[in-house]
């Protein structure tokens, strides 16, 4: 791992829970690496494994508040002008945007565990001005596994936490396959769904 992304964990954890929470709200480094940092952190015996889980999915939270809220104000203009600095592309919010539209809210869950997508979707919410509250929901109970998941990782880990990419495979595949199997029947859902609403 470069020594440009130590010396920013180093800086984040440095400021204890309240810097893992800023860390993944403003992800300048992949979540999943900072979780797995907090969880070494865990192991090193700095910081509390439940306040780290805590900490981590309300840092994950806010992140896509962020993202809402750029959706619900900048718009696609903001998207096309600025995303790159926030590592979205035009083409994955066009993606999702049309998920959102055709399917509806319940794709905010469901694209939570898919990559790429799992930050963008949040942005068609906003401009669609989806409630808040539903998408609150959604997002949390998305975010509350994934933080579980890459703290657990990083503690059990040690001082092997670098290697998370290739160990959290095993328990990421299960969960990405998972998600598009809900997400397919959710679709199927909403497709008949739509099918009986035309015929009546």
């Amino acid at each position: 791992m470069g020594e440009i992304i130590h010396r920013i964990l180093e800086f984040i954890t440095g400021m204890g829970y309240w810097g893992i929470l800023l860390g993944l709200a403003l992800e300048v480094i992949p979540s999943e690496i900072v979780l797995a940092y907090a969880g070494y952190l865990v192991y090193q015996g700095q910081i509390n494994l439940v306040e780290a889980v805590i900490f981590g999915t309300i840092g994950c939270l806010l992140q896509q508040v962020i993202l809402y809220a750029i959706g619900l104000y900048g718009g696609r203009a903001f998207v096309d002008k600025y995303g790159k600095y926030l590592h979205i592309k035009a083409k994955h919010v066009d993606m999702t945007e049309r998920w959102f539209q055709k399917y509806g809210v319940g794709v905010v869950f469901t694209s939570r565990f898919i990559p790429v997508v799992r930050q963008a979707i949040s942005i068609p919410a906003g401009i669609a001005k989806m409630n808040m509250g539903k998408f609150l929901l959604f997002s949390g109970l998305a975010s509350v596994p994934w933080a579980i998941l890459f703290v657990s990782l990083g503690k059990a880990l040690g001082e092997n936490w670098e290697n998370i990419n290739e160990k959290a495979a095993p328990y990421t595949q299960p969960i990405l396959w998972g998600a598009i199997g809900l997400m397919l029947i959710y679709v199927l859902y909403k497709t008949l769904t739509r099918k009986k609403k035309t015929v009546h």
